[in-house]
């Protein structure tokens, strides 16, 4: 579902094909709704070990963040989120697509060829979120609703989040395939 309010595109799950088909590489929008954090270790669970993530992320966000969590009387409480290097997941973001049915990834920086085919096959779409909002990631969590996988490390494991109105997040990839990063070289 997409709404717009005080100028911003808003996009709030859960996430379909529709909603997104339209943002093209270079677009500007905000997200509320459920997500997930998901680096390296997330990515080769899934993608090498045949693990199911625990939580259902299809029509939602993938969030390539490491969080700075606490835990606070019976839950968790986020410090600070901001995204990391996607890049790094590249070898592994097709089929994490393709398993998972995430519809939007956020990072930092660009995604190539494999990131690319799968956007334009499964109708999703990457995106940055500038470097250096770690603190704005934080303000717009509003419950870190779980923690999986902690056994890698606080940053590594899986954070079941919901955030309100997390951006600005700039396209990057759209739903065609088109890389903003590509087409600016």
């Amino acid at each position: 579902m997409t709404e717009i309010r005080d100028g911003r595109r808003i996009i709030k799950e859960p996430v379909t094909t529709e909603d997104i088909k339209d943002l093209k590489a270079g677009d500007v929008f905000y997200y509320s709704g459920e997500a997930l954090t998901g680096r390296d270790a997330v990515h080769e669970r899934v993608v090498v070990d045949g693990q199911d993530i625990p939580v259902d992320i299809s029509d939602k966000i993938l969030l390539h963040a490491g969080p700075i969590v606490k835990r606070v009387d019976d839950g968790w409480e986020c410090f600070a989120m901001g995204p990391t290097t996607s890049m790094r997941m590249e070898d592994f973001e097709e089929e994490f697509i393709r398993k998972t049915g995430v519809k939007i990834i956020v990072g930092k920086g660009a995604m190539a060829e494999k990131t690319e085919k799968a956007c334009r096959e499964e109708g999703c779409i990457c995106c940055v979120m500038p470097a250096g909002c770690a603190v704005v990631g934080a303000a717009c969590t509003e419950s870190v609703l779980e923690g999986y996988w902690t056994d890698l490390g606080m940053p590594e494991a899986a954070w079941h989040v919901r955030v309100k109105e997390i951006g600005p997040l700039i396209v990057t990839i759209d739903t065609s395939g088109r890389n903003f990063f590509k087409d600016r070289n």
